[in-house]
Formats: C-alpha cells, structure tokens, sequence
C-alpha cells in the first residue's frame, strides 16, 4: 500500500480515587492525563528507542490504521484529559467497576464501543495487566437482546439464555467477541478529584485477538456513534471535547484532553468549519475546498465518500495526511517545484524526500476547509524520519482522505458534536 496510516489509537487508563459524581463534579471540571505512547510515562515506552526509531515505527503502524477505518461491524461537564504525544498512537488512563480498577485502553477515535478483556476468558491476546474480572465489580451489569442497550451497539446479536453479545472485527485480522454491559468509569482528575460516571455501556470481551500491545487491555471508543464513550457522556460535556498533539520532539510532555464548556476553542485565530454527517457515523468528516502552496490553490474536486460535502475524515490516531492519487500528484509537483534541495528515497510510502543535512526552506501550506482556512508550519508538513532525511507528510491513498495528526500539531482543535463543528487554533501544545 502507497500510503502510510498509523494506528489511530490513544490509550485510555483511568485512576479511581476519590467519589466525586459527574454531576456533582459540574461546577469544577476535571482532566485526565493523554499519554503519548512514547513517553516516559507511557507502558509501551521503550528507552532505547530514538526519535528517528519511533518516528519510523509510527509509519510502520501505519500500514494497520486504514483497516482500522474498515471495521466489519461496526447539565453541561468541564472535564480536561491529560494527552501524550507519540508517533500517531496516544494512550489514556481510566479505570471501570467498583472498587476500582485500572486498565490501560488503545483510546481510538476511529471506532465506537468501548471494550476490555475480561475473566473468564476462552481466547484472549497476551496481557501484561491482569485482567478485568466483572464478578468483582459490585457495579457490573449485563443486558438482555431486548434492551435499547443492546441496540444501541452494532453488531450484536443473541447468546443462548438472551443475553446481549457484541463482535467487532477489523480489517488487520484483530477482533474482539463478549457480552455488552455496564458499569461505573472513573477519570482521574489532574485538578481534582476523580470523577465517576455511572452505567457506562461497554464490551467484556472473552475472546480477543490481534494486533494488540502485551501493555494494552482493549479499545476506548472516541468516535461519533451511539456506544462511543463521548456519545455516552453527551449533554454531560455539552458535546463538546478538544485535544492538542504535541510534536514528536515533546513525546516525554503531555498536554490536555478537555471536556465540556473547558473544551470550547476562543480567542484570536480560531477558525470553524461544519462537521458533516456521513455513514459510518462514527468517523469526524470535514469539508475541504482546497490546499494553497504560497499563492498557488489546488481545488479539491474528488469525492472519496460519494459527496462534495464531508470529503475529508480529520483522524488524530492516523499519521500521515492522505490523499486520493490525482490530487496528491498535483500537490506534490507544486511543493517539489518550490523547494531548492536534492530529493532522496524515502521509506515505502513517503514519496516526496530531501537531504536534511543542508537546511532548506519549506512553503507556505494553507488547507482551506469550508470556512476556515487553517495555515500550516514546517513541522506539519515535513518530518524528520533520520538525522539525513526530511519527508513530506502528506501522501497518496486511492479514493480515500484523511486528515492525520501530524498536521495537527501545535493546534487546538475543537470537537462540538451539538453544534456539528470542529476549530483550529495555532497553539503551543507544551503550554496548554
């Protein structure tokens, strides 16, 4: 595959400490740290890595995040999650049941339910942690097939003594098979105390497999359906959440998750473009118009959903920005036209490379989604894959578009799920 996408994953891992409701934590706020899978913090950090290994790694993953975008089934809160920068895979911390327990999550915002492995458990990937035992939590319930619970969770169907089961597969051959049910999710607050949030709908899964990290326990759902944990927390947060990514050279800082009225994006250059409906509901799709290079505009004309509106899906969890071919191609000849360097070969799915070890000057790239033109800086739009070598992040994707986090880098970026928009602002991430 020409393209490169890198797992579209956070890591989700919350901390229990004290009782504070949700409700009754709506005059503070809270935030949960957002862990950068490379970080220092991170169970997935590995210290004899370096920032060209993991930049490289990202890309690796990559292969597996367009199938992660093909799966087979498929009062107002101020709350802040603390985000980790790493190469395309962000980890968070939570825990569910009571008392208690901590797990640590592949938070995706490419897919919807939230799952974990649970005992007893007949085929489950191998898992440092120990795992979730739902006959410990005094909190934990089930549902019947009858039950809007169930509905409200795709592909599911019904076991033998009616009790509700999910499956969800992905394109990369990695699934999970369980029961739906409910139980208390507690976010640790960074700036108070912990807030629990009762009868949240997820997976117990007793029989999972595939491309998962030993350190990892499952899959926190932060797309746009009805099972995702930002759907589930709804009006609570006013349906409003925002994330800043960090450069790959801040992978040991982390930065803030925000929830609610403290996740609205304000001040000077923030600009808004509409969220669209699209099918699957639970990918983010924008609206682009066209890409300027310096004063040179490319009209983006192709519709890889079927549709001039929602042209685009914006991913934090996908590296690279894609493109469809034609497009791309166009793109590519007008920057490598306005750079003065000599071109290389870079790895398989970055075609646009040059020598690093001359310094040379990178244009002015502006996206113009509808309504808001957001202007990139030189470290959205090349990367350092070697001390020697500098790629282009953008990169071609038959039929397809997405919008990757590293041209999210240093902004504010704001999701208002009510209102059905998504803002940028140009921001130091290390100082949000």
């Amino acid at each position: 595959m020409a393209a490169i996408v890198s797992l579209f994953a956070f890591v989700f891992a919350i901390v229990g400490l004290s009782n504070l409701s949700l409700i009754q934590a709506q005059k503070g706020g809270f935030s949960v740290e957002l862990i950068h899978r490379d970080s220092p913090k991170s169970p997935l950090y590995n210290h004899l890595d370096t920032t060209y290994n993991r930049v490289t790694n990202a890309l690796r993953r990559s292969f597996n995040r367009v199938h992660r975008f093909k799966p087979t089934s498929v009062s107002t809160r101020e709350a802040e999650a603390d985000v980790i920068a790493d190469s395309g895979e962000y980890l968070m911390n939570i825990s569910i049941g009571t008392p208690a327990f901590d797990i640590v999550a592949i938070a995706d915002t490419g897919s919807d339910l939230i799952w974990t492995q649970c005992k007893p458990c007949s085929q489950c990937f191998p898992q440092n942690a120990p795992l979730f035992d739902p006959t410990a939590s005094s909190t934990y319930k089930t549902f019947s097939c009858r039950t809007t619970q169930c509905g409200d969770v795709e592909g599911t169907s019904c076991s033998s003594n009616g009790s509700c089961q999910y499956s969800v597969s992905y394109g990369d051959g990695s699934y999970s098979n369980g029961e739906v049910a409910a139980d208390t999710l507690t976010l640790d607050s960074t700036t108070g105390s912990p807030v629990v949030i009762p009868n949240v709908i997820m997976g117990c899964g007793h029989d999972n497999d595939g491309s998962f990290d030993e350190n990892t326990s499952g899959i926190i759902g932060l797309g746009g359906g009805d099972s995702s944990l930002i759907s589930q927390l709804g009006f609570t947060i006013d349906g409003k959440f925002s994330y800043c990514l960090l450069p790959f050279s801040e992978a040991g800082n982390s930065s803030k998750m925000n929830f609610g009225s403290d996740a609205i994006v304000s001040g000077n250059g923030v600009v808004s473009t509409p969220l669209t409906k699209q099918s699957p509901q639970t990918f983010y799709f924008l609206t682009l118009e066209a890409i300027s290079v310096g004063t040179n505009r490319i009209n983006f004309t192709d519709k890889p959903f079927g549709t001039d509106q929602g042209n685009i899906i914006i991913d934090s969890g996908t590296t690279l920005t894609l493109l469809p071919d034609d497009f791309y191609s166009e793109l590519e000849s007008v920057v490598s036209s306005m750079i003065n360097a000599t071109k290389v070969n870079g790895p398989e799915g970055l075609n646009l490379c040059y020598d690093a070890t001359i310094e040379f000057a990178v244009p002015d790239i502006t996206v113009h989604f509808s309504g808001a033109d957001v202007k990139l800086q030189p470290l959205n739009t090349f990367v350092l894959i070697s001390e020697t070598v500098a790629c282009f992040t953008f990169s071609p994707l038959p039929n397809f578009a997405i919008y990757g986090n590293l041209a999210q880098m240093n902004f504010l970026v704001g999701y208002d799920t009510i209102k059905q928009t998504v803002s940028f602002k140009s921001t130091d991430c290390s100082n949000n």
